[in-house]
This record gives structure tokens, sequence and C-alpha cells, in this order.
């Protein structure tokens, strides 16, 4: 097991990290930004090193700095939480250089899962079903235009690489498409430093569903079922639940061991995220995160297994907590990303937390880094803390959910708790019958209900 590990990230999800290695007797070493100074993270842990400026570039994704840090505390190990450095192939293999263990896959699965293109191929190769589209990049032309007939309007055109929704765009007709392409080069030219772009069948209501796997870098793999994550605003998830409301255990067992026997086969490490769109009963890939995933606490929830914690084990050489027969699916959980944004014009909302009270009781989690008195800092991410609620049977996860949101108190900043208030309370989200366009329709609808 590592002696010391060195935590390359912020806010909840260090603390996150925190919180495991201090269960596993492993000593800690926060590093944080001239902004973060007094983060709870950088409280708690054994030491802490300043890195650099508040400008994440020149702190969080500063690699020299890091090292630094390392060589000053005598870390052994990094664990990158997500976003960031996370996945960084490059990275990964520098800390090797340097006799640093990365938390986390092989640098070659974490270069070929980052590619989009190249991902969609490795899962073809490993029997995963994909999204009907390109085979690879494409460019403005005449081969643009045969792929995306070949599939059917209407089409979506996607960077290579990246994410978070830029670089993606729907070409509905033929018009459409010359316009989306460049659009969507440019933007991911300007977001990502590759204008590569590529194409896939466009699906009108499809679900966000994510498999959560864990691998011992040796052959041996697991799945941990699903999470929901249709809920999102400009690509960006909002809100998630497990077990998925519309996924039966028979297609859960299928797709759950499809991803495992892949990563079996990719003797892949530790933990990652597999995630398809779902509709009419076919799943299909669109893209594997090589990290611990924000919206992870659900799945630790159902079965009850500390993925952080099996991610630094299986890291150190550890075996899988379980095998697949042993992992058991109880009750259902539900996760909200409260966010320091107007809950209407999702405009960010920084400043200082004057009051701040975290509901409570059985099955209500808080993953959080603030506290009354912290200031939420204007130059990172707007997540303010993640609301975790878990019930023996979906009905009563949405009660308890419903109980907690009206408890929970965060004054200071305007948050998105309004909107949560909302949902839970909502006809089609009490149904389970919401897609991945369905709250972006609801928001624009007002009061009219979305379809």
């Amino acid at each position: 097991m590592f002696d010391k590990i060195l935590i390359a990230n912020r806010g909840e999800i260090a603390l996150r990290v925190l919180r495991a290695c201090k269960e596993l007797g492993i000593a800690t070493v926060a590093v944080h930004s001239t902004a973060d100074a007094n983060a709870m993270h950088v409280r708690l842990a054994d030491e802490s090193v300043c890195i650099g400026p508040p400008a994440a570039k020149d702190s969080y994704l500063n690699i020299p700095a890091l090292l630094a840090a390392c060589e000053i505390t005598g870390a052994d190990a990094v664990h990158p939480g997500y976003g960031f450095l996370s996945e960084n192939a490059r990275f990964a293999e520098i800390l090797a250089e340097h006799d640093l263990d990365f938390i986390g896959p092989k640098a070659e699965h974490i270069r070929t899962m980052g590619d989009k293109i190249e991902a969609k191929k490795t899962a073809k190769r490993l029997g995963i079903p994909v999204v009907p589209g390109s085979d690879g990049g494409v460019s403005p032309g005449d081969d643009a235009m045969a792929i995306a007939k070949k599939i059917g309007f209407p089409v979506l055109v996607k960077a290579a690489a990246g994410g978070g929704g830029r670089g993606m765009k729907v070409a509905q007709t033929e018009a459409d498409l010359m316009l989306a392409l460049s659009t969507a080069s440019n933007e991911a030219k300007a977001a990502f430093g590759d204008g590569s772009v590529y194409l896939e069948k466009y699906l009108g209501k499809p679900r966000h569903i994510e498999i959560q796997i864990l691998g011992d870098g040796r052959g041996g793999a697991i799945h941990l079922g699903e999470r929901d994550c249709s809920l999102q605003r400009r690509h960006q998830k909002v809100w998630e639940e497990s077990p998925s409301p519309i996924i039966s255990p028979a297609a859960r067992h299928r797709i759950g061991e499809i991803c495992a026997n892949a990563m079996r086969e990719m003797k892949y490490l530790g933990v990652g995220t597999i995630e398809f769109l779902y509709e009419d009963g076919e799943f299909y890939f669109i893209e594997m995160n090589t990290r611990i995933q924000v919206e992870h606490p659900v799945t630790e929830m159902i079965t009850g297994i500390d993925l952080v914690l099996e991610q630094i084990r299986v890291a150190a050489g550890g075996d899988l907590p379980c095998t697949q027969n042993d992992v058991t699916i109880n009750g259902h959980a539900i996760e909200c990303r409260i966010n320091a944004e107007n809950p209407v014009t999702f405009r960010p909302s920084p400043g200082k937390i004057t009051q701040f009270h975290p509901p409570g009781g059985l099955g209500v989690r808080i993953d959080s880094a603030v506290y009354q008195g912290y200031v939420i800092p204007p130059y990172y991410d707007s997540l303010v803390g993640k609301l975790i609620v878990h019930g023996k049977t979906r009905g009563e996860c949405l009660m308890r959910l419903r109980r907690a949101l009206d408890e929970i108190v965060i004054d200071g900043v305007e948050t998105t708790l309004p909107l949560f208030r909302a949902l839970a309370r909502e006809p089609s989200i009490i149904d389970g019958d919401y897609h991945i366009h369905w709250l972006e329709q609801y928001l624009a609808s007002g009061d009219t209900k979305p379809h």
C-alpha cells in the first residue's frame, strides 16, 4: 500500500479522496492555489503545499509544481480526482518517470479512450455496441455528405477530443451539414487545440446510461450496475440516479457483462465509466471516462462499495473487493449537483456562504467541501456540493430527497436548489419519464410541461 498520497485536485473531490486515504491509514498531502488556502481539504490534510496563483493553468494544471510538491513532501503516489489532469496520459507517464504512482488507469488506456474516434474503434473491437457513424474523422466535402446520408439525417457532429458539449453540433438536413462541420471544428480547435470531428447518428429521445466498472489491471474486472444521467443542461449532468427507472435486470446484466468483459480483455486498471445512449431497447457507446465520476456516490449507495477506496487499493496492486456474483443492487439512490448559480439564468454566483446547514437523517449524504464563512472563488467550477439520498425503493428515495431539499440551507450565494425542489415534484420525473433533452425543454417551456 502507498505511504503518502498527494491529492492533485480541489473542492469536494479532494475531500472525498482524503477521507478514503484516512480510512486506509495513508498520509495525505493537499495542494492548493492561493485562492484555495482556506479550503477544507487543506485544513484536514496531514500536509499542504501551495502550488501557484488562482488560474488553474498556473496551479492545478502545473505539472512541475505538482512534481515539486511530491518531492518536498515525500509522496509516493498521486490521486488526480476528476477534471484537471485526471485523464492526461502524459501526466501519468511523467509521474512514472519520477517513480511516482498514478492512481488511475494505464497511460495507454487513458490515451486510447480519451480520443473519441479511437475509443469508438476500440469499443467496436471489444464487442461494445456503438452508435452508427463515421469510422474516423471527417472533413467538409463529398465524403462527409456520403457518410451522413448513409447514417441518415439528423446527424451529430462531434469533436474527437474533449467533451462537455463543446465542438458538438446537430445537422438536421443536408443543407445544415457543412455549417455544422465547420462550426464544430472551429469550436473544437479553440477549446481543445484539435479541430478533428466525426459523425454519429442523432438519436431523438435517448436516455444517457453509464456503466461503472472496476478493474485490477491483471485481467479481472467487475461492473457495478448503471447510472441514469439523462437530466442534463448543455450536455452537463444535473441529476443522476441508480438504478435507471427504465433498465430491466436482464438488460443491466447484458450490458454490464459486455462492459466487464471488455475491461478484462484490456486489462483495465482502476475505476472507469462506459457511457451509452439508450433508445428502443438498444445501447449505443458514446465514450469512456477513465477516472472517478462526479456521480460515483449513487453507485456507492446502492452497492455498499467505496469506489475511491477500491481505486486506491487496486492501484497499489490489490485485488478486487468481490466477484461479480457478489455484487448486489440494494434500493435506489439519487444525486443532485448543487451549483452556485442563478437557478433561472445559471449565471455563476461566487461569494461568501453566510449560512450552511446540511440535511441529515437516514439515507442522506452530502459530499461538499464548503462551510459557513467559506468564500466560493470565481476561478473554478461552481459546484457547491452533491446531495445524495438512498431509499429502499425509488418512491421512498424521492420522498427522502424532497425532505432533504426542504431542509438544506445555503445562504449568501445563489444556488440551483429551487430547480431541484421543482424537479423532485415534477410528475414526469416522479414517473421516470424523461430523456436527455427533457430538462432543456422543461427550462425553456416555463409553465408549459415539456414532452
